[in-house]
């Protein structure tokens, strides 16, 4: 049999082939729109764990759904066995609970979501505050109206709580129906990284014991302004808005929610006494805010009286979460004192995260909202494990800034470090 002969020809034109497809590859890459590495600043899927109480149909099936929805790592799927339907279960029930799921905690995960609206108190504390801290008498009020210990996460820029402080911010998925949970759930993903237009509401009632946070209404406008479209209402209610990203109110019950349309992620939440009550309270229930279309709320389990440290504060709530953080977090460092006080809703959501990267002919354009303010040193890379080398200079950031020019010198992968912290 004659042996195949390669035609020099052939083998000639394969090779200008070959090299003109290359040559073609590396222009693509270098022309590509490069990957900028921003640092760590939310709350990520995998350091999030589920905790689903198997005595409770419905809490299985929100915990199935939601690590699902959310790509959940199945070692982060934490199960008790609780009594459902009890709105209280005491201390020494739940710290047989809170030892169990300690033990089972993977070591990575920084927070956890609670999968059933019942029960929503442990003693004198929240459950989610419970399963932050630990229950902790220090956070329940030793007298009538009395202040409680203070977290940690209030008014921090922590993305890492359990590292930076040891604690676990938890959040529970309540709802009274698969329906609601499957919607609430849904909102929260569909929300992702949506830059969502909309406004902040922030609403004076005629309630003088209950509109005490509207002290607080002109400053936060003003240091709102060009970050997120936030209107003061003077009303006992809103009806017929359909643009809502925030809702803050003072009321016992709230009107003319039926009327109202949420932005996906919009966070809702009315200073009362028992709003955390969730499914006996005799005033509105914080689960009316996510059945009319929020994706977030709080309230309180016990009488707080109305010290504004024990509910949210808007303007903290608002700048967490659009800079960028889970909706878990921005409401957990909104709250100086958490210990009578219940979050719901769907613990990833982030509207206001992500980055839209545009290659100028001298520059690259970066959008993002979730730098802080401070300085910043830039490093290049053509890997995205490096090496990466530093450009010189420093990127300074200004306090709501969202467009960054950053120099083009023809590299794949950018990456910011924060050297110094602004105010």
């Amino acid at each position: 049999m004659q042996a195949f002969q390669k035609s020099p020809l052939l083998t000639k034109t394969c090779s200008r082939l070959i090299a003109l497809l290359i040559l073609l590859f590396n222009t693509l890459v270098v022309q590509a729109t490069p990957d900028i590495l921003l640092p760590k600043h939310r709350l990520l899927a995998d350091e999030l764990a589920i905790i689903i109480n198997d005595s409770d149909p419905l809490s299985r099936r929100i915990g199935a759904y939601y690590q699902k929805a959310r790509h959940i790592p199945p070692e982060n799927v934490l199960h008790v066995r609780i009594k459902p339907g009890r709105p209280i279960i005491s201390e020494a029930e739940f710290n047989l609970l809170y030892q169990q799921v300690q033990k089972a905690t993977p070591a990575g995960v920084q927070a956890y979501a609670l999968t059933w609206a019942a029960p929503w108190r442990v003693d004198c504390m929240s459950i989610t505050t419970a399963f932050t801290f630990g229950f902790d008498r220090a956070f329940c009020s030793k007298t009538k109206c009395a202040r409680t210990r203070v977290s940690p996460l209030y008014n921090s820029r922590s993305a890492s709580p359990y590292d930076d402080f040891g604690i676990r911010p938890t959040i529970a998925i309540a709802a009274t129906s698969f329906k609601q949970a499957r919607a609430l759930i849904d909102r929260g993903v569909a929300s992702d990284n949506t830059q969502p237009p909309g406004t902040a509401w922030l609403v004076s009632t005629t309630d003088k014991a209950r509109n005490v946070r509207s002290v607080f209404y002109p400053v936060i406008v003003k240091a709102m302004a060009d970050w997120i479209d936030t209107r003061i209402a003077k009303t006992n209610a809103l009806e017929n808005v359909s643009d809502i990203l925030f809702y803050f109110t003072g009321h016992a019950r709230v009107t003319g929610l039926e009327t109202l349309q949420f932005r996906p992620g919009a966070i809702a939440d009315h200073l009362t006494s028992t709003g955390g009550q969730l499914t006996t309270s005799k005033q509105m229930s914080a689960l009316r805010w996510l059945e009319a279309g929020a994706t977030g709320s709080y309230g309180t389990v016990v009488e707080p009286c109305n010290l504004t440290g024990k509910f949210p504060r808007p303007g903290l709530v608002m700048e967490a979460y659009g800079s960028g953080r889970t909706l878990i977090e921005a409401y957990w460092q909104s709250v100086q004192q958490p210990g009578e006080g219940i979050f719901i809703g769907e613990p990833l959501a982030a509207p206001f995260d992500g980055q839209q990267v545009e290659e100028e002919d001298d520059h690259i354009l970066l959008t993002t909202r979730t730098l802080m303010p401070g300085l910043y040193r830039l490093l290049v890379s053509n890997s995205p494990v490096g090496p990466f080398k530093p450009l010189p200079g420093v990127l300074k950031v200004n306090y709501h800034q969202k467009t960054f020019q950053l120099p083009k010198p023809g590299v794949n992968y950018y990456r910011l470090e924060l050297i110094r912290g602004g105010q």
